[in-house]
């Protein structure tokens, strides 16, 4: 395994909502490795967003890191560097764009409508490279070159609004690789797209992970969109990380039910003339405390100690570990759903 770039260790993160507590994040360990490309997924609220946000700096003002640590490695002959210690602003500007960069959700609203969109990468680059205009312009022209943005002479002086979604897209890549980033978080970077642009963003960023030595964290709520991407996959939910392997592990031997469910909710795998499966019930309250697995209100092959006692991670593999009392020796055999066979022997991904 390559050497680690960032690590969270048992990080708390917890908001203040109307004089209560909402636990967020809680206890999740994590390693990002240089120029991998790890896919976080689970539901929306699964808390994927608040976790990679921390990383930056960029938690809501009512939002605080509670516990445990953020070691970033990026910094060639230097000590990691704990990003939960930081609190001013002006350290973040050091580490914000340079050290780790964002991509997030809607391009069109990442994007100023009043400026051009040579203005707006050149800014990126004026501001992390120590270059002179002429340069910084030459540059610019570079990354939209390197996005596979054509024409770029013309380009580079119009506005967001005369260019479509995937090209919005693009652009806001190119941003983010102007600065110069060490890694690159992508938040759902595909989700206002169609499956034609999708696949051309995501082998974009494929790409641009050799071409500029990027470690890459893919946010996503599909697991369909990571197959053919990630090296590795977390599974995230109500703010822990329950299943984490490499793509292989997590497509063709899931253990965790949570995991198992999400795969079998991708219309990938329905069959003509049924229903989709969609998973019962709904994710846990985090303002109060979740005892036992906090999937197991959902899950119809819980076992009692489920409800009782939280699991540890069991290690099924170098690879591949799952919080799942399913996993201990002395519970009994749980065959999985049928659509795990069905992606061993289908070859959907």
């Amino acid at each position: 395994m390559a050497d680690k770039i960032l690590t969270a260790k048992e990080l708390e993160i917890q908001f203040k909502l109307r004089g209560k507590t909402l636990n967020a994040i809680r206890g999740v360990s994590l390693d990002l490795y240089k120029g991998e490309i790890l896919a976080i997924v689970g539901e929306s609220g699964s808390g994927k967003s608040v976790f990679t946000k921390s990383f930056m700096g960029l938690l809501d003002r009512n939002g605080r890191v509670a516990g445990g640590r953020i070691l970033y490695y990026g910094r060639d002959g230097e000590e990691p560097l704990d990003l939960a210690t930081v609190k001013r602003e002006k350290e973040w500007y050091k580490i914000r764009g340079h050290e780790i960069a964002m991509i997030m959700q809607d391009p069109m609203t990442s994007l100023n409508p009043l400026k051009t969109i040579g203005k707006q990468i050149m800014e990126a680059v004026l501001l992390h490279q120590d270059v002179n205009r002429a340069e910084a312009k030459k540059r610019t022209l570079k990354y939209l070159e390197d996005v596979g943005i054509q024409d770029v002479a013309r380009r580079f002086s119009q506005y967001p609004h005369e260019f479509s979604g995937g090209m919005r897209q693009r652009v806001v890549i190119a941003i983010a690789i102007a600065c110069a980033p060490k890694i690159l978080i992508c938040d759902e970077p595909t989700t206002a797209l169609d499956v034609t642009i999708q696949a051309q963003i995501l082998d974009l960023l494929k790409e641009l992970r050799h071409k500029y030595s990027l470690s890459i964290i893919l946010i996503t709520h599909d697991l369909g969109v990571v197959a053919n991407i990630a090296d590795r996959v977390a599974v995230m939910y109500a703010g822990d990380i329950i299943e984490i392997g490499t793509s292989e592990d997590i497509f063709y031997d899931p253990k965790h039910p949570y995991t198992q469910a999400l795969l079998s909710s991708l219309p990938q795998i329905g069959v003509k003339g049924t229903d989709l499966f969609s998973i019962p019930g709904t994710p846990p309250n985090l303002f109060t405390e979740i005892r036992g697995d906090a999937f197991a209100p959902r899950n119809p092959k819980a076992l009692k100690i489920d409800f009782l006692k939280t699991p540890p991670y069991f290690q099924v593999s170098p690879t591949h570990k799952a919080k799942t009392w399913l996993l201990d020796p002395r519970a009994p055999k749980v065959e999985p759903p049928a659509v795990v066979e069905k992606i061993r022997n289908g070859g959907l991904f």
